[in-house]
């Protein structure tokens, strides 16, 4: 059974450390982006332990160097110690090692001072055997925060896990075999039992999986109180001359592209209000004063009617804060690009993933070629940056299809790209498709990191050329149309014809290397027939 969210509040007040594991300090990437963003999901979190009575403190890793930093916190002696990442921040989907070191060692720190240890997000809803054996009491897996606030309820109500059952949905932990009452205790799928510790057999079980709310207005407002504002506006003033603050109408997504991780919210999609959504956006601008707003949803606005509400909500408002938001080419609809518009959107990144179709059949994307360039073309003509995430090396990706996407971006000149590769996930039907090829790398370091593992039609080296290739190409070709630029981070600004030379030699050695960097044993997959795409071999310029 679980407790009743909204139930009475618990006898005792716990003090209580919310914190995540995600810093920026340490990759090397976003560290050089500087567009850093408070951790939404974990603020969420701290608003409903403190709506529920506990003294609540937070730590942002973030904004702090390392793992060490969360001494310092620790020193107070918190009852209990939330690690609850952000799962709106897409880099914790990808369970970046560098990170996972960090968190385990944060709990390590943690179960040392005495603290009940509770540690939610994707990797620990994969693994979480790794998260218990590095000292956490509880695992809430899956959407956490009702998990977290009744297990928190629970154990201000005295209560132990030693020697009563849990009765809290959504829960893996470990427990006693020989505990002096009976305890609901299931195994997990394909997690062995550890060693005995101390002579007491144990095993990994859970308690019932918990549904996902399908009513996210019940959440409180995240804790942004418990953020310094001010440090996150020095760090993107300095670098950009303006501010961002982020927020999200939507938890989950609703389509199928087999890549996309969903350990989370599952398959199921949840949509605040709208007129909830732009009066909490009016709230933000007069109280935090942001240049710009970054909704973090993995897709923004599912219904046209939908985005004209909330734009109709902040006209009445009189609100106009300029934004950005994550979205498919098939729901920029003309009604849809046109409330945006009226809403002040500033920016669209769509998943174009590939100029080739049958790469997009492949992924499930569920989305046409055509469909992307009416997509950028709908809304540049309506004042609206159109932004690609572009990803290269699915399985079974040839030449020609690498061709086909460098013409899309070529003759549609999207204002940014975002440019990966492939990349298998726990629980995605393209994971299993490679799962006999991983290399035995099955997670990045860092987010640039950008290396194949599992045996793509290149090798690493060789989408590492590729990608900052066609970065260049691209900024320099909207440059020479007089647009604004796409620059990269990690490429110096040159003038054009400068430029111009690098980014001939840039497609020179891509071509260099595309037939010595090609796996003589990869991942191979069938893939429906396509067209030839135009031959790019020779258009460096």
């Amino acid at each position: 059974m679980a407790l009743a969210a909204g139930g009475p509040r618990p006898t005792t007040t716990l003090r209580v450390l919310v914190a995540h594991a995600y810093f920026r300090a340490l990759d090397v990437k976003q560290a050089l982006k500087a567009r850093p963003y408070p951790p939404l999901a974990t603020l969420y979190v701290a608003s409903g332990l403190r709506d529920a009575g506990h003294d609540v403190s937070f730590f942002d890793a973030m904004l702090a160097p390392d793992e060490s930093a969360f001494a310092e916190p620790l020193a107070a002696r918190p009852d209990v110690v939330v690690l609850y990442e952000d799962n709106f921040n897409f880099l914790t989907k990808m369970c970046l090692t560098r990170m996972r070191e960090a968190a385990t060692t944060m709990i390590a720190a943690a179960a040392a001072t005495g603290a009940t240890v509770v540690v939610s997000g994707s990797d620990a809803t994969d693994h979480p055997e790794l998260y218990l054996d590095a000292g956490a009491d509880f695992v809430a897996v899956g959407e956490g925060d009702h998990t977290v606030a009744e297990l928190v309820a629970w154990l201000a109500d005295g209560h132990d896990r030693r020697t009563r059952p849990v009765p809290v949905d959504g829960v893996v932990l470990r427990m006693p075999l020989e505990a002096p009452v009976e305890i609901d205790v299931r195994p997990v799928a394909h997690e062995p039992a550890p060693p005995p510790a101390l002579g007491v057999p144990v095993a990994i079980g859970r308690t019932t999986r918990r549904a996902v709310e399908r009513h996210p207005e019940v959440f409180s407002p995240p804790a942004r109180d418990l953020v310094d504002i001010e440090a996150y506006r020095e760090i993107w003033t300095r670098a950009h001359g303006t501010f961002s603050l982020n927020m999200v109408s939507t938890r989950g997504c609703p389509f199928h592209c087999n890549w996309c991780a969903k350990p989370i919210w599952g398959q199921r999609y949840a949509m605040r209000e709208a007129v909830a959504v732009a009066r909490e956006l009016a709230h933000v601008a007069h109280t935090y004063r942001p240049d710009h707003v970054w909704f973090a949803d993995d897709i923004f606005g599912l219904r046209s009617s939908w985005v004209r509400d909330f734009a109709d909500e902040l006209h009445r408002l009189d609100v106009r804060v300029p934004f950005s938001m994550q979205s498919r080419a098939d729901l920029m609809s003309e009604p849809a690009v046109a409330a945006l518009a009226d809403a002040g959107c500033h920016e669209v990144w769509m998943g174009a993933e590939s100029g080739s179709q049958r790469i997009l059949d492949a992924m499930d994307k569920g989305i046409r070629v055509d469909e992307i360039r009416v997509a950028r073309e709908r809304l540049g003509a309506a004042g609206i940056r159109a932004c690609f995430f572009i990803q290269f090396g699915y399985p079974g990706e040839e030449w020609s299809d690498i061709e086909a996407t460098i013409d899309l971006v070529r003759t549609t000149l999207p204002d940014d790209v975002g440019i990966s590769v492939s990349y298998p996930l726990p629980g995605t039907r393209f994971h299993s498709l490679v799962a006999a090829e991983l290399t035995g790398k099955e997670n990045w370091e860092q987010s640039n990191d950008l290396a194949m593992i599992f045996r793509g039609t290149y090798t690493t080296d060789f989408y590492r050329a590729l990608h900052l290739a066609l970065h260049d190409d691209l900024d320099l070709r909207r440059r020479e149309a007089g647009l604004s630029g796409a620059p990269h981070a990690s490429l110096a600004r040159l003038d054009l014809d400068a430029q111009r030379q690098r980014v001939g030699a840039a497609w020179a050695d891509v071509h260099e290397r595309e037939p010595v960097c090609r796996n003589a044993e990869r991942t191979v997959i069938e893939l429906p027939e396509m067209s030839p795409a135009p031959d790019l071999r020779h258009t460096f310029g």
